[in-house]
């Protein structure tokens, strides 16, 4: 059965170990947004609190 000789399938799981934990990540990390996140929480917004008694 040439299905349970690991050498062609462990140097491929390596390999996609290194792809996934050494290229991958950096690229990821790398990137910019194009808008600032904390500008949009500085503001509050004007919503006025429920007036009515709770029954």
């Amino acid at each position: 059965m040439p299905q349970l000789n690991p050498s062609p399938w462990f140097v491929i799981l390596i390999f996609s170990w290194v792809i996934f934990s050494a290229i991958i990540p950096p690229k990821i990390l790398a990137h910019l947004f194009q808008n600032d996140p904390s500008s949009q929480s500085a503001k509050k917004s004007g919503a006025k609190s429920w007036g009515w008694p709770w029954h």
